[in-house]
């Protein structure tokens, strides 16, 4: 946790950083010193663009391989795993759906000009080409899966990684050992992530400094249409959740509420919905879900049913497209909330994860990855809250499957 507070006030120092060097650049020298001084110093947010894509491969496969071969047998999945799967999908898809459709309407990233002049955007509105069902089947089943990790296919990862998973997870205890040593990987590159990390707020100062430097303050007011349109988004989400949560437990929800306000707070605080989840473990059984169901759905949850990451996906990716006046047709749109849906999976509950995600989705699309560095600065506090929304969802989840058992209806009765 300390290392997280560091990070954030390395953040947010490296944003006034960036604030009054790029303000005295901005306003002191001519226009010839300004290109120079941006295009140079831009080359930190660079610096971390590329480490943050040196890791997207290995992360998307140890983490989803290891998630899958977990759940052993499919077939032994069973009842429970078909109503969690299904809560899952449900949610992912609605969370995705509405960072999708609140972007469309608010639209935050349109009437700026902070990056459209950056010289590959042009490029990329050239070179784009219309997608066709070719194209789609081409780039998600990949024909060397060596050839997709040097590339960075993310969803070739994605679906050469479920087939791997599931494989595995067939082959029983035999293939344990490979399960154990992919899991010790996935750790191991969760560590890097962290050590990745520690270079954001270099990425920020390069980033602000050039875009203040540049455009001078115009900078702020597309940073508070962004946190409009992110929060509403967010609010929306839980109007939703907390809704469907109130059809499936009735009154109940209010005592689950109760029982989890304390790992909602720290998840706020920390921004990692997987730091509290010994803590929520704890407060479900006490809430009266049985263990057997919250230690199968719960951690499958981790993996799937990430609400408020996946929310901020489509919404993240849509605005960088909206910032570099890039047009996504509908199509387009709904294939990216589609792969959103897949790639999503198997990251895990840490801190700024969902970035990982969204420069490879960005880099899917045609969407200048660099993008994302806009905002780094900011994401703190967009982290705090849909890590707080990851943690609702997976809370109601594994109670309402807990419910669908017939299990805490019978605790309801046994309370009156």
């Amino acid at each position: 946790m300390k290392g997280q507070n560091k990070l954030f006030i390395s953040i947010i120092a490296a944003l006034v950083l960036g604030v009054i060097i790029g303000a005295i650049v901005h306003f002191n020298y001519p226009k010839e010193t300004i290109d120079t001084f941006s295009k140079n110093i831009k080359l930190l947010g660079s610096l971390f663009i590329r480490l943050v894509q040196m890791i997207i491969a290995p992360l998307v496969f140890s983490t989803l391989v290891v998630g899958i071969a977990k759940m052993g047998d499919m077939k032994m999945v069973g009842r429970v795993g078909a109503k969690a799967m299904t809560w899952f999908i449900t949610a992912s898809l609605t969370s995705l759906l509405i960072g999708l459709v609140l972007v469309n309407i608010m639209k935050p990233g349109e009437g700026t000009d902070i990056v459209m002049n950056v010289s590959d955007a042009g490029d990329l509105l050239k070179t784009q080409s219309d997608f066709t069902l070719e194209h789609f089947v081409n780039h998600m089943v990949p024909k060397s899966i060596f050839e997709a990790f040097s590339t960075n296919e993310i969803l070739q990862i994605v679906v050469f990684s479920v087939i791997f998973g599931i494989a595995l997870g067939a082959y029983g205890e035999k293939g344990q050992m490979v399960t154990d040593f992919l899991d010790k990987i996935a750790h191991v590159v969760l560590i890097m992530v962290n050590y990745v990390m520690w270079f954001a707020p270099l990425g920020v100062l390069g980033a602000v400094a050039a875009a203040v430097a540049k455009y001078g303050f115009e900078i702020f007011t597309l940073y508070a249409h962004y946190l409009l349109a992110f929060v509403l988004g967010i609010a929306t989400l839980w109007a939703v959740l907390l809704g469907v949560g109130y059809l499936v437990l009735g009154k109940r929800l209010k005592d689950l509420l109760r029982h989890i306000k304390t790992p909602l707070l720290i998840a706020f605080t920390t921004t990692s919905s997987e730091a509290v989840f010994p803590k929520l473990v704890e407060e479900l059984e006490k809430f009266g879900a049985q263990n057997k169901i919250i230690s199968f759905t719960l951690p499958l949850g981790y993996s799937f049913n990430l609400d408020g990451s996946m929310m901020y996906m489509t919404f993240a990716s849509l605005f960088i497209a909206q910032v570099y006046d890039i047009h996504m047709p509908i199509e387009k749109q709904l294939l990216m909330l589609l792969v959103l849906m897949l790639t999503s999976k198997g990251v895990a509950g840490v801190p700024r994860a969902s970035l990982i995600v969204v420069v490879a989705t960005c880099s899917m699309f045609g969407i200048p990855p660099e993008g994302i560095a806009l905002i780094l600065p900011i994401d703190h506090f967009c982290d705090m809250a849909r890590s707080m929304t990851n943690v609702l969802g997976n809370a109601l989840a594994t109670t309402a499957v807990d419910k669908w058992e017939g299990h805490i209806a019978v605790e309801q009765e046994n309370i009156h």
